[in-house]
């Protein structure tokens, strides 16, 4: 435990720094980069990623590292693995919208034991580690108790990702069954689901360095992240957050929709 709680107040330290090395740039009108997949990078993205790995390598010479804008280090072998996302939601970062987060993420033999977001311009910090709670700026959190879908808000990131990947009929289905659905979330939307601000988060494609804190948050929470088929994963292309008491209701409503064309 003691050990946990030294990567945890690691982990808090470095996705804070990263994020102030952030709003250095932030609503400054930079020129971003695309990448292979479309997506933007800016020079923000790849200086606090590069500031998080210094860290990590001073402090955890033999920890593995996964990062989006940088990849995987080569530590074969390694028993523990960050997971590092700079900034996520770079298109909200370039537009001065900010909910824009730092991801940081500890993998301890393939489990993610240790899981930070912190939203810089928000001046939120979200953080757990196993067996020792979810807290929202020092506060214990806990999803919502809402029993219904039809009662709940739904977030996701951007609509037309849902037809892009095969999933509009599903998402079709959790609007017509919850009773209000926000946009442009990225990360934020899942820490909304940890601090028991909303109900339910879906994302129809996802890598592991988008969501790496969020099993740890989430279960630390009294929820759930995983894939739409009920896998408690990082690795599974997608994610859904909810809370405990909906996720039959959830999973049972995307059962058998749409085709997955990954």
């Amino acid at each position: 435990m003691l050990k946990a709680r030294d990567h945890l107040d690691f982990a808090i330290a470095t996705a804070q720094e990263a994020g102030r090395l952030t709003l250095g740039y932030f609503q400054n009108d930079l020129t971003p980069e695309l990448k292979e997949d479309e997506s933007p990078v800016t020079v923000a993205d790849r200086e606090a990623e590069q500031r998080i790995r210094e860290r990590i390598e001073a402090n955890y010479p033999r920890h593995a590292v996964l990062g989006e804008e940088f990849g995987a280090s080569d530590d074969q072998g390694a028993t523990h693995r960050w997971l590092i996302d700079p900034i996520d939601g770079t298109r909200a970062f370039l537009r001065g919208v900010p909910l824009y987060a730092v991801l940081l993420a500890l993998e301890v033999e393939g489990r993610i034991e240790v899981g930070v977001v912190h939203f810089p311009a928000l001046r939120e910090t979200v953080w757990a580690a196993r067996g020792m709670g979810c807290y929202w700026d020092g506060r214990r959190c806990f999803v919502r108790s809402t029993a219904s879908l039809a009662e709940s808000v739904v977030a996701f990131t951007g609509a037309s990702a849902f037809a892009r990947h095969g999933r509009e009929q599903a998402w079709q289905r959790m609007q017509a069954e919850t009773s209000y659905q926000a946009g442009w979330s990225d990360a934020y939307g899942h820490a909304l689901v940890a601090t028991g601000r909303l109900e339910l988060m879906l994302d129809p494609v996802m890598n592991p360095w988008d969501c790496g804190p969020f099993p740890v948050l989430l279960e630390e929470a009294g929820g759930y992240f995983g894939t739409w088929s009920g896998e408690r994963t990082v690795y599974g292309g997608e994610a859904l957050s909810t809370t405990s008491l909906l996720l039959p209701q959830v999973l049972e409503r995307l059962a058998g929709v749409d085709d997955d064309p990954r």
